[in-house]
């Protein structure tokens, strides 16, 4: 899948839990909404329908006993009317009863009030035919009448409250399963989005990362093609092209490489005949010199053996380069050779005025190395560190037991290195440049050939610098 394929299903994943994790809600809000309306349309509703029931049954009653006594025909109008507004009420609230239980109470009201009517109306007819016995069993019958509408009133008014109830206690429900299911989908979306972002930035960072390490191998001369990175797409063909560059890269440091080896091949023969020539010279073989002549003669001598250095040096390096430097390894101690470094520097150092420390332990441990090219690494270090510390300064080396091996480390008092430069320091003719400082001559060969030499022994090589606060090299030969 490419970036944009695996960042898009992604996404679609999230917007789908998060479409469903809102659905849900919806759902429920709805739920709760249709409990809520039904509470406040047909609950609220019927208690008030109860109430208005309850009044005009008990103002009929009255309004009847006033007819009766009275005759008044003003009565019997209000009666009327009560009954028109009682039976309007009744249909009404057999409109929005929600609950067979509910209909069933409102038909028992029903009929006790039709009953009630019919009886008011039976005892009308004997009032007006004068039978007045009949009237007393009449009144009976309509107080049993009255008495079964008014029960069926309160009972409709505990059913309603207990329905409203009900609801209200299912809203309660409602909204805790919401929650707790809320709450399942949310650690559930968190958990799915927390590994939907690994996995995508895992697919992505990762391959980065391989292709961060392997510039850093770049930086540091390894051009070997082992970029391997088959996804994403996009990375794959940067990876592919990454390879591709490592192969030119490698070819032109071979051709560089090959280039030196072979300049340093042909100047060694002509070097060491003009080295002989200026012997045979001051030795006088061509007949007596002159003051000026042999003035010139050392100047020649002196200049051809930094070339022959030179050369020398790059023939080495280019050898361990190439693996065919061969090294002598014995078993020795590196205390000896690192006090023959400091001696043989000594002479530089009381130039400058410089102190020249050695600090040593009484013992350590033996380990199996190229004397002479560990020498070598030495006169490197430490003549680097006493060229580049300024005058009245100092340099302490030491060593000391490391983990399965020997440490030893040169510090000085001199300018320091920059950050940036720590590493590429130990790579072919570089030097460290800092702003405001003297520049110091050299070839920028000799710690490349220091950390060939430290890194054939299996050892490693590294510095330790802050501007201003002079540097330390260390190296590290395993036992």
């Amino acid at each position: 899948m490419t970036i944009f394929s695996r960042l898009l299903a992604g996404h679609l994943i999230i917007i789908t839990l998060v479409i469903g994790m809102s659905t849900y809600a919806i759902v429920q809000i709805g739920r709760i909404n249709d409990v809520t309306q039904s509470v406040l349309t047909v609950n609220n509703r019927m208690n008030d329908y109860v109430e208005k029931l309850s009044d005009v049954i008990f103002s009929q009653v009255r309004y009847e006993k006033k007819f009766i006594i009275s005759k008044d025909e003003v009565f019997y109008d209000q009666f009327l009317q009560l009954r028109s507004d009682f039976d309007r009420y009744l249909g009404e609230m057999m409109l929005i009863a929600d609950s067979p239980q509910t209909r069933s109470l409102l038909n028992t009201i029903k009929e006790s009030y039709e009953t009630y009517q019919t009886l008011f109306q039976e005892e009308l007819k004997f009032l007006k035919a004068g039978r007045t016995n009949s009237h007393n069993g009449l009144n009976r019958e309509k107080e049993r009448a009255t008495q079964s509408i008014i029960d069926g009133l309160e009972t409709l008014r505990t059913v309603t409250v207990k329905n409203a109830t009900d609801k209200i206690r299912s809203l309660h429900e409602i909204g805790t399963e919401l929650r707790r299911i809320a709450m399942m989908m949310t650690a559930l979306f968190l958990i799915f989005g927390i590994v939907i972002s690994l996995w995508i930035n895992r697919s992505i960072t990762r391959p980065l990362s391989i292709l961060e390490k392997k510039t850093t191998d770049i930086g540091k001369g390894n051009f070997k093609e082992d970029l391997d990175i088959p996804s994403p797409p996009e990375l794959a063909g940067l990876a592919g092209a990454f390879n591709l560059m490592c192969s030119k890269l490698s070819e032109l440091d071979k051709m560089k490489s090959d280039f030196f080896s072979s300049v340093t091949h042909e100047l060694r023969t002509p070097l060491s005949t003009i080295k002989m020539g200026i012997v045979l010279l001051k030795e006088g073989v061509e007949g007596p010199l002159t003051e000026g002549q042999r003035g010139l003669l050392k100047v020649l001598e002196k200049e051809t053996s930094l070339l022959m250095d030179l050369v020398n040096s790059l023939l080495d390096l280019s050898k361990m380069e190439a693996g065919m430097m061969r090294f002598q390894l014995e078993p020795e101690n590196v205390a000896p050779l690192i006090e023959q470094t400091v001696e043989e520097m000594g002479p530089l150092a009381d130039a400058k005025r410089i102190h020249l420390e050695v600090l040593l332990p009484e013992a350590l441990p033996i380990i199996k190395m190229d004397s002479e090219r560990i020498l070598q690494a030495l006169r490197n270090i430490i003549g680097n560190a006493v060229k580049f510390t300024p005058e009245k300064g100092r340099v302490s080396v030491s060593a000391r037991r490391a983990d399965h091996g020997v440490e030893v480390s040169v510090a000085d008092t001199g300018p320091g290195i920059p950050a940036g430069n720590l590493i590429t320091i130990f790579e072919k003719f570089q030097q460290s440049i800092i702003e405001g400082s003297h520049p110091v001559k050299g070839t920028g060969l000799g710690l490349a050939i220091t950390k060939q030499i430290i890194t054939h022994h299996g050892g490693k090589i590294w510095a330790e610098s802050e501007l201003g606060h002079g540097s330390t090299f260390i190296f590290v030969l395993p036992a």
